[in-house]
């Protein structure tokens, strides 16, 4: 075993389906090419969202595959003390604030001043609640943001998309640590889980290339370290956009696993394998990743 340390997390709103199997094929391939563990990690931070025993079916899923973790997988249910910690951390190094706004104030505000309202579905807070503009101004609390400052712009690369960089403080803005209805969010819930797990490689979709730079602010506020990362290749629909639970991609067909693994590897650029079993499968794989993959 060497340092690597990959993960799969899938969120338990659905069925794992094409697109989703990319991925995980993805992580576990990067993870065995370079001799490290591979573990997986139920993200069920979003609880109105998730279905009940989903999980297990995701976890079912990937084992039909042969896509087992080296541990036994984590479930962020269980992690609400360690994200509460990470919350006060930010809140006592003056990183984290109250924000009392919701949706419509916030797009009232950014008509106001004439910005943008959203990016990718997603407001651009323009820091109504920041303490420097007064804070809750005796509103009460409705969340929890993360103060990105003025000038937030954050270089890093990524071992496929090579360069990246974003204006979080404009293209994103003071962002939710935790939502009004009292889950955690997303960005703080993964970096948090992804040190505590020692993540070194993150490998993912392409869709969440977008939320790295809030992470890797966040790990920077927190003294976590910052994982490579490496954004995979996405299974688009017939219009284009991306297969997801949310435009009702079908659940993952495995009646032939072997089958969906040879999809899984020709979005991900695989040659043709001659294989006839998914653990043979598997392991040719594993030697043709290391093959085309920057270390």
């Amino acid at each position: 075993m060497t340092g690597y340390v990959g993960r799969f997390a899938p969120s338990p709103t659905g069925p794992l389906h094409a697109g989703s199997l990319v991925a995980a094929l993805a992580s576990w391939l990067d993870a065995r090419a370079h001799g490290g563990r591979w573990l997986v990690r139920i993200e069920d931070v979003d609880r109105p969202r998730c279905i009940e025993g989903m999980g297990e079916l995701i976890l079912g899923q990937l084992a039909a595959c042969g896509l087992q973790p080296d541990a036994p997988p984590w479930w962020q249910h269980d992690r609400d003390a360690a994200y509460a910690e990470a919350l006060q951390q930010l809140l006592a190094a003056g990183a984290a604030y109250p924000c009392a706004c919701t949706r419509q104030d916030v797009e009232r505000a950014l008509a106001a001043l004439g910005r943008p309202r959203q990016r990718f579905g997603e407001l651009v807070y323009p820091g109504t609640c920041r303490p420097a503009n007064g804070g809750l101004r005796g509103r009460p609390a409705r969340a929890m943001r993360f103060l990105v400052g003025d000038e937030a712009v954050v270089d890093w690369q990524d071992r496929r998309l090579g360069a990246q960089r974003q204006d979080v403080a404009r293209e994103v803005g003071d962002f939710v640590l935790q939502r009004a209805d009292g889950c955690w969010a997303y960005q703080l819930a993964v970096v948090v889980d992804d040190a505590a797990q020692g993540v070194s490689d993150v490998v993912r979709g392409e869709d969440l290339a977008d939320n790295t730079a809030r992470q890797i602010l966040l790990q920077r506020a927190l003294g976590l370290p910052t994982p490579r990362h490496l954004h995979a290749p996405l299974v688009r629909a017939a219009d284009g956009h991306k297969l997801s639970k949310q435009n009702g991609a079908a659940a993952l067909e495995l009646a032939d696993p072997l089958a969906a693994l040879r999809a899984a590897a020709a979005v991900l650029g695989l040659p043709p394998l001659a294989a006839s079993t998914p653990a043979d499968w598997l392991q040719q794989a594993t030697a043709a990743w290391a093959g085309m993959i920057a270390v």
